[in-house]
């Protein structure tokens, strides 16, 4: 009655007091949306901020190179008083140091991620999995120094011939660095497979092996072959080891015995300081760098679709 009195109506006061707190809630949402936005935006304006300063460059490289010259020619000598802008030598020692990674880190990674998945007590695991991911976490300079003074000559021991730069022992000892990548990432994949999957097949009487290899794995394969392919990403783009022990002898070849020089090495030879800038040799180092940034996400667009397929086959 004594809201009637006061000419209101029985709903007047509590319909305003909610009306404030739901603009409150509103405001308080927006705030917190324009926060997450802004800190999105951070991520893809740095992207766009790079690729400016990365592909501005390259053009201006191009204007002094025509891109048949760097995409056909077979010698690369930016530095040499005859100068050849072939692009091929350093991608072809980045690809070998990379293959020869790859062979390394995916039968060891992935037999790991088996193991820690379907074989592994939940004890082992635990202890085995962190201990795995120490070896991301050593810096890559200490990888590039074992390779260069332990690797190498252990396999001067056993192979004819080799130099003490080469790409052998660069490369097994990358594939060493990103086996944590493959075997986490894969087992993380195999962990996420229905636990009825197994269940049915034990019922089939299938055997602990055979769950491993025929049901989870095939199950998990969207995201191991994501890990693979990330981890192919991270040798491509790998500098220390490369450049401590590869070596910085630009040459087109596949024996992994002799010095090469991978992308990455050349442009932190280029970016000591001894190189003028502005020079069409400053300006090498960003058609290199966009060359590893067009590999790298060909990978990513390649591992984006393998993954959607094999999804889409076996779900």
């Amino acid at each position: 009655m004594a809201v009637r009195a006061s000419g209101g109506s029985p709903g007047r006061f509590p319909s305003r007091e909610l009306t404030a707190r739901d603009r409150g809630r509103v405001l308080r949402e927006r705030a917190i949306e324009a926060t997450l936005f802004a800190a999105a935006a951070v991520g893809a304006l740095t992207t766009v901020g790079i690729l400016y300063s990365l592909f501005g460059e390259t053009v201006r490289f191009f204007q002094h190179v025509s891109v048949g010259d760097f995409l056909t020619d077979t010698e690369w000598t930016p530095l040499f008083s005859t100068k050849r802008f072939g692009i091929w030598p350093l991608v072809s020692a980045t690809l070998l140091t990379s293959a020869i990674a790859l062979l390394v880190a995916v039968p060891v990674g992935l037999t790991t991620a088996v193991y820690l998945s379907e074989f592994a007590t939940p004890r082992v695991r635990n202890l085995a999995k962190p201990a795995l991911e120490v070896l991301a976490g050593v810096p890559t300079v200490v990888y590039g120094f074992f390779a260069l003074i332990t690797v190498t000559p252990l396999l001067a021991k056993f192979v004819p011939g080799m130099s003490t730069f080469n790409s052998l022992s660069a490369g097994l000892v990358m594939g060493v660095m990103i086996i944590p990548m493959i075997a986490s990432l894969s087992e993380d994949a195999m962990a996420q497979v229905p636990a009825g999957l197994r269940e049915g097949a034990y019922a089939l009487g299938s055997t602990r092996l055979e769950v491993a290899l025929r049901v989870v794995f095939p199950a998990a394969l969207s995201g191991i072959i994501a890990s693979v392919i990330l981890g192919l990403s991270r040798a491509v783009g790998e500098t220390m080891i490369v450049a401590i022990a590869a070596g910085q002898r630009p040459v087109l070849t596949i024996d992994p015995r002799v010095p090469v020089e991978t992308m990455t090495t050349f442009i932190v030879q280029v970016s000591l300081g001894d190189t003028p800038y502005g020079s069409i040799e400053y300006l090498t180092i960003f058609a290199v760098g966009s060359t590893i940034f067009v590999m790298t996400l060909m990978l990513n667009v390649i591992s984006h679709w393998m993954v959607r397929r094999f999804r889409e086959v076996y779900s």
